[in-house]
């Protein structure tokens, strides 16, 4: 009795007492890598990380229909490309002072032009919900690929706003009291909204909500059978998913002061896939972790050789297969949860 007292609950667990810590660390990580990046005249790193950080959002935002809702979306690049391009609109118009379809003003703030992209995001997610959900498995898949390149179609078709070629930006957005141009300014405002967007996830992923999509993710018919309304759960889920995804598609826009349909293309839907999987689908920073380390292995490939996809494919199924589970759950044994 006595050494069953004494016994450490973290090992019963199966989860090391420094797990605890690691969010912690990679914070103050992620606050320290600006200026170490300037103290050692790599400057480029702050873009870099910065990129990174704008991909964990959407990649956090792909989760919660994933992870949470179990919904497999191959589309979610549409809402992407859908916030940038909303972004980029109402820049260009708030820079010429002419409205949009001649009574919506434009805008150049960036609190108002992110707002803007996260309303048409899960406007268009909602449509897109309410028609892809009434299947599932792989036609649903198809579905919201079928939706996601019919838009990236449309882009590039519509020359008003540089078709194929996309739509530059003259400048970043404003934001009062803070140097937008500068990128290291750019990068707190990023990892802001990223801890933010988390922490959004987290109270979601705790709340009755994340619960009971946990149970429909696990046994739909049973939930159904106790008179939860299923459908309308996982699609408040796809909403909320595609909101998040058009936040960090509008914070990318600002960010490279440009848009491009290339934003929409089912590599990227597929990209952040990857990037979740990778991370750990269903936890609250494997998202994260699965960004950085597919944007990190492709820039360090890329630097190496111009075949680097060659390289990064076997590499991706070796690290798969490596950390089962994702790499936010490093760490934890087989039976831990």
């Amino acid at each position: 009795m006595d050494k069953a007292r004494g016994s450490d609950p973290m090992k019963k667990s199966g989860s090391p007492r420094w797990r605890g810590f690691l969010p912690l660390v990679g914070l103050v990580l992620l606050v320290a890598l600006p200026f170490a990046a300037q103290a050692f005249g790599q400057s480029a790193l702050t873009s870099l990380a910065t990129r990174m950080l704008i991909l964990a959002i959407a990649a956090s935002a792909l989760n919660i229909a994933l992870g949470l809702g179990g919904l497999v979306s191959f589309g979610h690049a549409a809402f992407y490309g859908v916030g940038a391009y909303a972004v980029g609109i109402l820049t260009t118009h708030g820079a010429s002072g002419m409205p949009f379809l001649g009574f919506v003003p434009g805008s150049e703030h960036l609190a108002v032009n992110l707002l803007v992209a996260m309303s048409v995001s899960g406007i268009v997610a909602g449509l897109i919900g309410a028609l892809a959900l009434r299947t599932s498995g792989v036609p649903f898949i198809m579905i919201t690929l079928a939706f996601a390149q019919m838009l990236f179609f449309f882009f590039v078709a519509l020359k008003a706003y540089g078709g194929d070629d996309g739509l530059s930006m003259r400048r970043r957005n404003a934001l009062p009291g803070l140097n937008m141009r500068d990128d290291v300014t750019f990068y707190f405002t990023s990892l802001t909204i990223l801890l933010a967007w988390l922490g959004v996830s987290a109270r979601l992923f705790h709340s009755r909500f994340g619960l009971l999509l946990g149970g429909i993710r696990q046994s739909e018919r049973r939930m159904q059978a106790i008179g939860v309304p299923t459908v309308r759960y996982r699609w408040l889920a796809f909403v909320l998913s595609g909101v998040g995804t058009g936040l960090a598609g509008g914070l990318m826009a600002v960010f490279g002061r440009f848009v491009s349909p290339d934003m929409m293309h089912w590599t990227q839907s597929g990209e952040l896939l990857i990037m979740v999987v990778l991370g750990g689908a269903g936890t609250i920073f494997g998202p994260v972790l699965g960004a950085f380390a597919l944007i990190g292995l492709e820039t360090l490939l890329a630097g190496w050789t111009e075949h680097w996809q060659i390289i990064l494919g076997p590499a991706l199924v070796l690290m798969a297969l490596t950390f089962r589970g994702g790499l936010a759950r490093l760490g934890r044994s087989e039976q831990g949860p």
